[in-house]
């Protein structure tokens, strides 16, 4: 009966993020990768386009027509847009053998820090997109899961998971988080300080599209042997006109500085509230580092630099949360006790 329900009915894992969805088919793998973006007809109250189509209308709409991420933070700001958003994504899985009306059950991934009103609004929105069950898993764990960690084992496993609305610092050890660190500085912050950065240095306004080009072609976190510069375009602020300036690598270093340094001492907060024993295992273990921040060019040889602990970049990071939801919901059974963990981890408040 077990294998005849598993045929029609699927479980599907959900990387819920500010920056992009992620969702994975069971046994099918990651069917949907799409931005977080869903544009809506304020005329008609229509929605007009999700994920990639509507990244494409960030800054280039009518008055009319708003382009909305649903999500702020890891955190939801507009119920509505995220369910109809989540709705959409969950269509698209119709033609990988999913139906709408015939599944049991969602994991979904989620930030450290959730209030219990935040975590209650992911879970309707997924239930009224077309889930019927819910289950939730803190995003670290979901993290290095994907990575290959072993977190069932009584040894240290410390991810760094930069997304885009948050960045998430955990030691996991026997399917759990015994300290975590969240912080609201992540690939978002990184855009807004380039936007920033551009306007007060070259007197140039830019959008958050560019400075996310220029952050992905030329930033880094340490001072690189080559010399990296790329083209930007924007409005000049003294005459309104359209202007081109270049910007090189150690501009964009600058930029993210105060936010890297951030992220580096938040590392080094949740190595020192680690217990002894742990920490002793992170020597051989390593840091690990998941999330689109952790393409950053040097990033891992700047906190491997402050922390003197080895850190790498987790294989595929983009997808490294997903994957993880992907390992539980293809074996849920033996994946169950770590969802929903009742045991709550040491916040750090600063």
């Amino acid at each position: 009966m077990k294998n005849i329900l598993d045929s029609f009915f699927k479980d599907v894992g959900i990387d819920l993020g500010t920056a992009n969805t992620l969702i994975y088919l069971k046994h099918q793998g990651i069917i949907v990768n799409e931005p977080s973006v869903a544009a809506i007809n304020n005329k008609t109250n229509q929605i007009l386009a999700v994920g990639e189509d509507a990244k494409r209308m960030l800054g280039r709409t009518p008055a009319h027509i708003n382009v909305i991420r649903p999500l702020v933070n890891g955190v939801i700001s507009n119920f509505e847009m995220t369910q109809e958003m989540l709705r959409q994504f969950l269509r698209r899985l119709q033609g990988s053998g999913f139906s709408i009306s015939g599944y049991r059950r969602a994991v979904l991934a989620i930030p450290d820090n959730l209030t219990e009103v935040e975590r209650k609004s992911v879970e309707d929105a997924t239930m009224n997109a077309g889930c019927s069950r819910v289950y939730l898993i803190e995003e670290p764990v979901a993290a290095a899961l994907g990575a290959g960690l072993p977190i069932d084992l009584p040894v240290a496993s410390l991810i760094v998971d930069i997304g885009g609305g948050t960045t998430d610092v955990a030691v996991i050890s026997m399917g759990g988080t015994v300290v975590s660190r969240t912080l609201k500085i992540a690939g978002d912050k990184f855009n807004e300080d380039i936007i920033r950065f551009v306007r007060d240095e070259f007197k140039l306004l830019i959008g958050e599209p560019t400075a996310e080009y220029a952050k992905i072609a030329v930033g880094s976190a340490i001072p690189l042997d080559e010399k990296l510069e790329v083209p930007i375009r924007g409005r000049d602020l003294s005459s309104g006109l359209p202007r081109e300036a270049i910007i090189k690598n150690s501009h964009v270093r600058m930029a993210l500085g105060k936010s890297l340094r951030t992220i580096v001492d938040a590392v080094l907060e949740v190595i020192e509230a680690t217990p002894p024993e742990l920490v002793g295992d992170m020597l051989k273990q390593g840091i690990y580092l998941c999330g689109g921040g952790a393409l950053l060019r040097g990033l891992d040889q700047l906190i491997e630099r402050e922390t003197a602990v080895r850190a790498q970049v987790a294989e595929d990071p983009l997808t490294c949360v997903a994957r993880g939801l992907g390992r539980i919901v293809d074996d849920f059974d033996h994946h169950r006790e770590i969802l929903d963990n009742p045991l709550k981890p040491i916040q750090i408040n600063l």
